[in-house]
């Protein structure tokens, strides 16, 4: 790291910038947003943020968006209205994104939720890991 400013300080400005994507990740965010939040270069940030985080501001954003697409998603929100609300710009980099981390496609994901849902409703016991009751059927 710097050895102009203590670690702390620095911490604490990529924190905020962590916590600034948090807080901003249905919006257009580029690299540049991001770093002007913590007031480091690009660069210097990308390096900072991935050594705190293990990945790149990119790649955060990118898990959030589609963590925050899965809860959409498990409420009934349709793909379209989805993939705006969480920030994208394109139905198919959405899609194809979402399908890279998870390896189904949102409409699918969507779909296996809420059967999953339906069935926990029907057969409760079924769900309970090493459920003695479920054995005895």
């Amino acid at each position: 790291m710097n050895d102009t400013y203590p670690k702390i300080y620095l911490y604490k400005r990529i924190v905020q910038a962590k916590l600034f994507i948090d807080s901003h990740f249905g919006e257009a965010l580029d690299l540049n947003n991001i770093a002007d939040e913590a007031y480091f270069s690009k660069f210097h940030f990308i390096r900072l943020f991935k050594t705190i985080y293990g990945k790149t501001p990119h790649q955060y954003l990118t898990s959030v968006r589609i963590e925050k697409a899965k809860l959409h998603l498990q409420q009934g929100t349709s793909v379209t209205e989805t993939c705006f609300l969480v920030g994208f710009d394109s139905l198919s980099s959405f899609t194809g994104l979402f399908r890279r981390y998870l390896n189904v496609s949102p409409s699918v994901y969507q779909q296996q939720y809420h059967e999953r849902q339906k069935l926990i409703k029907q057969q409760p016991l079924r769900f309970i890991p090493n459920c003695f009751v479920e054995q005895k059927d």
